[in-house]
């Protein structure tokens, strides 16, 4: 019996049409384009404004484009998974509701949450679900209304983050040497005092002090995170090569969460490879957390062709960190 594996055979994406830009940002906080520039490079972020609409919205319009592009039947989607930290709801999930918007009938849905990491852990899941044989296809979604629970008075953190979403069709295949082919994660659990939104949870249920006190926004300790990301991604971008045979000379792409310009070019650096072959689009959407690689994939689909190796890596709250080899499974048109 010929080996399962799990193969990417479309993408699909959505970023808000409103654009933050440094200018305007300036005029909201104390700030301005250098500073922002040349500390995490980006220059604009898209924004989820309109009322009522959530991160389900964005990841419906991703998987929609998605399974128009692949001419895929809804009613063949075994599963839908969403990787993200901006659930619509604490319940129910927010891929039961784009589920229901995009009419699945044949179909399970589930949320995972692994921060900036989600859409790379989800990945590997939804990968492991297609080799047990048991599934065919599945729908994976990194998506992310960071707006949401960004603090527009917090000069340290309104500049990095913005919204979006996109989706892979995951699907099984029986050729060899292609797929999703290795992965390395690790989660080491001292990042809750650097990275975490406080009130909303378990722990600090919602009440009039935990909005008195704007406790329901996100808190980072920026150089801690950075130390921890720059070495983390570089070093599970390091072990993942190593133990397949991948070097600058057959890497087509390195794929890194889009956190910080500086944290992407030290893995690069790392790795010997040059930035002409690192997906970057931080300058025009900012950190969009679980959405970054697949959004970085997206854009950078007509580049990719059938066989090209690829290195995804990510760094998030937790601190949850890790890499994985992709073969890509087709060439883009």
């Amino acid at each position: 019996m010929s080996k399962i594996n799990a193969v990417i055979t479309g993408v699909g994406g959505y970023v808000p049409d409103y654009v933050l830009n440094n200018d305007e940002l300036s005029r909201m906080v104390d700030t301005n384009d250098e500073w922002i520039m040349s500390r995490v490079g980006i220059k604009e972020r898209r924004i989820l404004n309109e009322e009522g609409l959530g991160t389900s919205y964005m990841a419906r319009k991703a998987a929609k484009q998605l399974l128009q592009k692949t001419g895929t039947d809804p009613d063949s989607i075994d599963a839908i998974i969403v990787a993200t930290s901006t659930a619509d709801y604490k319940f129910p999930s927010t891929a039961s509701i784009v589920l229901g918007k995009l009419g699945l009938k044949n179909a399970f849905a589930m949320d995972f949450s692994a921060a900036c990491c989600g859409f790379l852990y989800t990945l590997d899941v939804a990968a492991g679900l297609i080799q047990s044989g048991r599934y065919k296809k599945v729908i994976v979604i990194g998506a992310d209304k960071m707006s949401s629970i960004v603090d527009y008075q917090d000069r340290q953190t309104c500049p990095l983050f913005g919204d979006g979403a996109a989706a892979v069709l995951l699907e099984a295949t029986t050729e060899e040497d292609i797929g999703v082919m290795d992965s390395y994660f690790r989660t080491d659990g001292k990042g809750l005092p650097f990275l975490h939104l406080k009130a909303g949870g378990s722990v600090c249920p919602p009440s009039h002090f935990t909005v008195d006190h704007r406790l329901h926004y996100l808190f980072q300790e920026g150089r801690t995170v950075f130390r921890y990301a720059v070495t983390s991604m570089s070093d599970d971008c390091e072990l993942i090569a190593e133990r397949n045979g991948l070097t600058k000379d057959n890497i087509r792409f390195v794929v890194p969460h889009q956190a910080n310009i500086r944290i992407i070019e030290a893995v690069a650096k790392r790795l010997e490879v040059p930035m002409e072959q690192v997906m970057v689009n931080i300058e025009h959407f900012g950190n969009t957390s679980a959405a970054t690689i697949p959004l970085a994939l997206w854009e950078y689909e007509p580049q990719l062709k059938k066989g090209d190796n690829l290195i995804l890596t990510a760094f998030g709250a937790g601190f949850v960190h890790g890499a994985s080899y992709l073969k890509w499974a087709y060439d883009s048109k």
